[in-house]
């Protein structure tokens, strides 16, 4: 099921590109969003993540700590990262655990597409999930969460 809007944000540490260990809890004091996707160089998550490339200022300047979380390898991520000059971080979630964690596991194993706020505190304030992950939510989509959700927006 995984947290509701309101619930603690469950702690994980996870590998990731650029390299190093990326600790949920370390982010305390700090909003954080988390973008799970599918998989790496599919059409829908390739397009997800170069429009976050692009408008990724415009994330920086609400504060946001952007993170993107898939069931790939980080060998993926890396060649995603490389091939399409990605520079926020990627996160290998190998064997859906923080997947499962946040209740966007799907039935194949991989991460369903999903966004979840987390609040300075450590709390979830925004949580959604795209049924069919042919679509995703886009930076101003995500500036709109934030600003419902009271949170720095810029």
């Amino acid at each position: 099921m995984g947290p509701k809007e309101g619930d603690p944000a469950p702690d994980f540490t996870l590998n990731g590109v650029p390299p190093g260990a990326y600790h949920l809890a370390d982010q305390r004091g700090k909003v954080v969003v988390l973008a799970f996707y599918p998989g790496d160089f599919t059409p829908v998550c390739t397009r997800q993540l170069q429009h976050y490339e692009e408008r990724r200022q415009r994330l920086i300047d609400t504060g946001a700590t952007l993170w993107a979380i898939s069931t790939d390898t980080l060998e993926s991520h890396e060649r995603m990262a490389k091939g399409y000059a990605i520079s926020f971080p990627l996160l290998a979630d190998e064997g859906a655990k923080v997947a499962q964690l946040y209740g966007v596991k799907s039935m194949l194993g991989s991460a369903r597409r999903s966004l979840i706020i987390i609040d300075p505190e450590g709390f979830v304030r925004y949580r959604r999930e795209e049924r069919l992950s042919l679509s995703y939510r886009s930076v101003d989509d995500i500036i709109q969460a934030l600003e419902a959700a009271g949170l720095p927006s810029a």
